[in-house]
């Protein structure tokens, strides 16, 4: 009895001090929330979606050069990422599960996740940037796509790994190639925890400042040549939210709040879309 009493008693303490633990962390998340949200509304306009930004001192301005580089630069970095993150969980799950080079790789991809932006943003500035003589939205978009990708690759792993031995069995018992199997067998029954995967890794590349300020920049005019210095939403919220200047500050508030709408819509969308299908 003495030992079931002291067993009930280390169970509520515990669950006394996760709970508080939670509420901790949940008050400090509103509370960045709530921030974000006041600054940023008070600061949304017209005026941010149709205006470059402005020069230091002037009155006014917006953040459109800044949204379309960012746009470009994500979906050119998103292109990248996401058939060659795909295709490398493939072949880990379903072809490398104990060869030496999938062992390798898999070691590769978990010293790229756990390695620091703006080391690799050093990387492409060293390889592309320092070589071909200038910032560009191309080694923007490429710096993007290395820190994506291990996420990539990892998740669809790890979704493969879910899916039965006797689905992909009853697929090569019709005769199916391996390669067809792969595709249309396994892959389409985890479609949906892939397609997280890769939203989680555009949300994970979004706003990352460190690469992009030593390979894309930044670009007070609208520009949409990738092939020099484009303006992107990071740099931007970094230059200004750090200035002297009040409209910049608001500027820098806008710009915040556009990156967590866009991630927050692009995680819940995609899963209210697949819940539905999976119904289905």
């Amino acid at each position: 009895m003495d030992l079931y009493r002291r067993r009930l008693w280390r169970n509520r303490i515990g669950m006394t001090l996760s709970m508080v633990a939670m509420s901790i962390g949940l008050v400090a998340l509103m509370w960045i929330l709530w921030t974000l949200f006041y600054r940023g509304f008070s600061a949304l306009s017209w005026d941010l979606f149709t205006q470059d930004t402005p020069a230091p001192g002037s009155e006014g301005g917006g953040l459109r050069n800044a949204i379309v580089g960012s746009g470009l630069i994500l979906l050119v970095s998103t292109l990248i990422s996401t058939p060659v993150g795909i295709l490398a969980g493939i072949y880990l799950a379903e072809y490398g599960k104990v060869s030496k080079f999938a062992s390798m790789t898999r070691f590769v991809t978990d010293i790229m996740l756990s390695a620091p932006s703006i080391v690799i943003g050093l990387f492409v500035y060293a390889l592309f940037v320092a070589t071909m003589g200038g910032f560009s939205g191309w080694a923007g978009s490429v710096a993007l796509a290395l820190i994506a990708i291990p996420v990539v690759v990892r998740t669809t792993e790890n979704m493969l790994k879910l899916v039965p031995t006797n689905l992909r069995e009853a697929a090569f018992a019709l005769g199916a190639p391996r390669w067809k199997v792969s595709l249309s067998v396994s892959l389409r029954a985890v479609q949906a925890g892939v397609v997280t995967g890769v939203l989680l890794a555009v949300a994970r590349v979004t706003g990352e400042t460190a690469p992009l300020l030593f390979t894309a920049l930044n670009n007070q005019f609208f520009s949409t040549d990738m092939s020099h210095p484009m303006g992107n939403l990071p740099v931007v919220i970094y230059q200004f939210a750090m200035s002297p200047y009040e409209n910049w500050v608001d500027l820098a508030w806008a710009g915040a709040l556009l990156i967590a709408m866009v991630v927050l819509g692009l995680n819940v969308g995609a899963r209210v879309v697949f819940r539905k299908k999976g119904k289905r």
